[in-house]
């Protein structure tokens, strides 16, 4: 075996699940700097031996669906991912990110993010000086990032950016879109469900999907309603897809609501039938009945639209609340997840203002706060809430059935995400054990898929899925992107009030070669991870 510099680790007698999805196999894996030098058995006794006898390795685990986009300038060692077996991340989903950060947008910008970093010099532009910002003080993980449609509206529209775009704007958007994705980005997201997204129109997306198109490179959306109107919504995504050819990813496909769970084999169908059309399309799922967001996010889109001041008055105004409370209980053209989901499955976790109210369902804080938990008071009690929230306030709600979760888990088209976000220390436990928790449920738990299968999708497919060449899967010459667990004692330790807590079974972790993570615990002194693009 040659060796680079005589950094060979040799890990042996491992149980290899290398990626691809094939039947796992008792071997050693040798690395060579920051590559897999070779694969077999009897590999000998060159450079440093790990004796690796009741641990499975796998590649390291690939986050198609992340938003670590501040995290990693805030906390360099990416922590949260490495703990859980996560070595690269696609961030800046849902429509969501950084850049571009245009002098006339950057208030506008900011305005969401000061509170996930702080104090901090924002003085990027464009894709190409962020990236290198991460890259100057490193990441802990491997991270391609998607153009947010978010950052172009608000570098073009500026503060009026809860509209629909003129033709010149939408030309201003394609331009910018054009130099991101020529500097690197693997592609375009959007949040249709979300402001200033939602007020896009199909000329605008159409123009700029066409620009991703010409690119080969991928559409990620959340789309525009995943309640009542999932069926058609879904079909504007596809429709889109069909009319400009690009490459589609539906995040975080789901059906929201128990009387909307008869939706998801018309879901999976219609995804089947695109394929078969030719259209270049599948989706994400986190493994998770319960997602998170903003509480505010559970307003009407034509709240949302307002400013924070603009918001709050309208939140103290009587007419006004009355007005919320009609479109939140019968809703047209968007997702309601009070009407869907109730009073009783929406839980505040995160109100820095009003901590006493965290942790109780809605209706639980109405009878606290109003003395009564009737539907009436359950509106009065969230709307009162908001209005006297002026820091961050975020929530977890049950969305779909654990019926629904595994069909959909099932599916071939899917890959693994996370949706992880950092918003505040209290947040979803998908943020720190999501990949733990997708083994440990769903692979040796329900065994919804087999460990070679669950592996696969979590790995060798999302590469192949982002055209990542050089990693994904345990063969030689391939990034040294290894995970090796203790299956016997793999656990998911995340709680609601503890999400951050370290699982268990996570033995080591290695990002281009280098040990990342040794027992569960960050050893590396500098970052490993790599910014990657696509050129």
């Amino acid at each position: 075996m040659k060796k680079n510099n005589g950094t060979v680790t040799l890990l042996k007698g491992c149980t290899i699940a290398d990626g691809t999805g094939r039947q796992a196999f008792v071997g050693d894996v040798a690395l060579n700097g920051s590559e897999i030098a070779a694969v077999g058995k009897n590999l000998g006794t060159d450079g440093t031996v790990v004796d690796c006898a009741g641990l499975h390795l796998m590649p390291g685990f690939i986050d198609i669906h992340g938003h670590s986009d501040l995290k990693v300038l805030k906390d360099p060692s990416m922590t949260c991912k490495l703990q859980q077996g996560i070595t690269t991340e696609v961030a800046g989903n849902c429509g969501v990110g950084t850049f571009p950060l245009c002098a006339e947008s950057r208030e506008v910008t900011l305005l969401d993010t000061r509170d996930v970093l702080g104090t901090y010099d924002y003085d990027w532009t464009d894709f190409a000086s962020y990236a290198s910002k991460v890259e100057e003080q490193g990441s802990g993980t491997n991270i391609l990032y998607l153009q947010s449609h978010t950052a172009l509206r608000t570098c073009v529209l500026h503060d009026d950016c809860n509209r629909p775009a003129t033709k010149e704007e939408i030309t201003s958007m394609c331009h910018l879109l054009d130099v991101s994705l020529s500097q690197g980005c693997i592609g375009l997201s959007s949040g249709l469900y979300y402001a200033p997204c939602v007020f896009a129109q199909r000329d605008e997306l159409e123009a700029l999907l066409r620009v991703v198109s010409s690119h080969g490179k991928l559409f990620a959306v959340h789309h525009r309603c995943e309640g009542d109107e999932v069926v058609s919504s879904l079909q504007e995504v596809l429709d889109l897809a069909r009319s400009t050819g690009v490459r589609l990813e539906v995040s975080h496909l789901k059906a929201i609501g128990i009387k909307n769970q008869q939706y998801v084999p018309r879901l999976l169908t219609m995804l089947e039938e695109a394929r078969r059309e030719g259209i270049d399309v599948a989706f994400d799922q986190y493994p998770y009945d319960f997602g998170s967001t903003s509480l505010f996010s559970l307003l009407p889109p034509q709240y949302l639209r307002l400013s924070h001041d603009q918001l709050h008055m309208a939140l103290g105004n009587r007419e006004d609340r009355k007005r919320m409370s009609a479109m939140i209980m019968h809703p047209q053209g968007w997702d309601s997840l009070v009407e869907l989901c109730g009073f009783d499955k929406i839980i505040p976790i995160v109100l820095e203002g009003q901590e006493n109210y965290q942790y109780k369902t809605l209706r639980q804080i109405a009878l606290e706060m109003k003395g009564s938990s009737t539907d009436e008071a359950c509106m009065d009690a969230f709307l009162t809430l908001l209005e006297n929230e002026q820091g961050v306030a975020l929530m977890v709600d049950t969305t779909q059935s654990e019926e629904s979760l595994c069909t959909i888990m099932r599916h071939p088209l899917m890959c693994f995400g996370t949706d992880a976000l950092y918003a505040s220390n209290l947040c979803h436990p998908r943020s720190y054990q999501a990949a733990i928790h997708m083994l440990q449920e769903y692979c040796l738990g329900q065994k919804v898929l087999g460990l070679e299968e669950m592996v696969h999708r979590m790995s060798g497919k999302t590469a192949q899925r982002l055209g990542l060449s050089d990693r994904g899967t345990i063969e030689a010459g391939k990034k040294a992107d290894i995970v090796l667990l203790d299956l016997s004692r793999l656990k998911d330790n995340s709680t609601l009030t503890d999400p951050a807590a370290r699982p268990d079974g996570v033995e080591k972790v290695f990002v281009n070669g280098r040990l990342a993570i040794e027992d569960g615990r960050l050893v590396a002194s500098c970052p490993f991870g790599k910014i990657l693009r696509m050129l």
